[in-house]
């Protein structure tokens, strides 16, 4: 991370804890819902399968850094299915960087050429080995794994939901990391139970069980880019929610937070780590705020 980025989002950090802030410092812009899999555990794919258009994706980009915004993220459904007006997901990586934004990072299933050297991070969705991986996702996981050793730059995060279906499958997931050249690091959530794929949430124990193994994988220096001190927090569904310094946009809607804020109940039961990791950040928490400078340092 450059001195400049770190010093901007430590004045930023600072001011937004002693003034309560609630002004939104990362934001997601939805490219399309369109998909190239329908994984088991995912409840946003192909509802539309429209590729939103060219000009709408910039005036979004705007909007968010307007309000804010300097950490992007470029989500779909699949990100690098997005092409519209002779632009491809690399010309908005670019322009992203031209308009402000400090860090610019892309979600993506790894099906798909992973030639995005622009990016701060790829994160790219492993679930398991690939017995666990394939029974989620389909016959994927060795185009995924050919797919990261052709890639153009060493940018990829691993991205696993946890579920019921790989909660075994965590250390097999942090040895890929470990092992392959173009990975920096594996970063994961539990699964967060839409009313369509409820029967894959974790229970609190075996929560406790996945962090245990999360939590002794950072002692033991694995790639992980996580927090320790939040995994309590996590595990008890004990954090603030929802994120206010996180805001989604899709086809002209912003959303604090994520797309799921709408959903009753679901806020309550969200297993993403980067929401407790930012609320419990934003609100002042020291062992959040050590934990958090340390990663942040080594894997951006």
């Amino acid at each position: 991370m450059k001195l400049s980025t770190f010093a901007y989002f430590a004045i930023y950090g600072i001011k937004t804890i002693l003034s309560r802030s609630r002004k939104p410092v990362l934001g997601t812009v939805i490219l399309t819902d369109k998909c190239n899999l329908r994984c088991k555990h995912c409840s946003v794919n192909n509802i539309t399968a429209v590729i939103h258009p060219y000009p709408q994706i910039r005036r979004e980009m705007q909007t968010l850094y307007d309000m804010g915004c300097r950490i992007l993220f470029f989500c779909g459904g699949e990100t690098f299915l997005w092409h519209d007006s002779g632009k491809t997901l690399r010309d908005l990586v670019i322009e992203a960087k031209q308009m402000g934004f400090l860090i610019v990072n892309v979600v993506t299933n790894g099906t798909l050429s992973l030639d995005l050297p622009e990016a701060d991070l790829i994160l790219l969705s492993l679930d398991g080995d690939r017995e666990k991986h394939n029974l989620i996702r389909g016959d994927t996981y060795d185009t995924i794994i050919a797919n990261i050793r052709r890639a153009t730059a060493g940018n990829i995060v691993l991205y696993m939901a946890i579920n019921k279906l790989n909660m075994s499958a965590i250390s097999d997931v942090i040895k890929r990391a470990e092992t392959e050249h173009n990975v920096r690091a594996v970063s994961f959530n539990f699964h967060t139970p839409y009313p369509d794929t409820a029967d894959l949430m974790l229970s609190r124990n075996e929560k406790k069980q996945c962090a245990a193994v999360i939590k002794q994988a950072i002692e033991n220096g694995s790639p992980v880019f996580n927090l320790k001190s939040a995994l309590p927090y996590l595990i008890n569904n004990t954090f603030p929610v929802p994120c206010h310094q996180c805001v989604v946009i899709e086809n002209g809607k912003i959303s604090t937070c994520g797309r799921c804020i709408e959903i009753p109940g679901l806020c309550e039961q969200c297993g993403y780590f980067f929401v407790a990791e930012y609320t419990l950040l934003f609100r002042g928490n020291l062992r959040i705020m050590f934990d958090m400078l340390k990663t942040y340092l080594r894997y951006i």
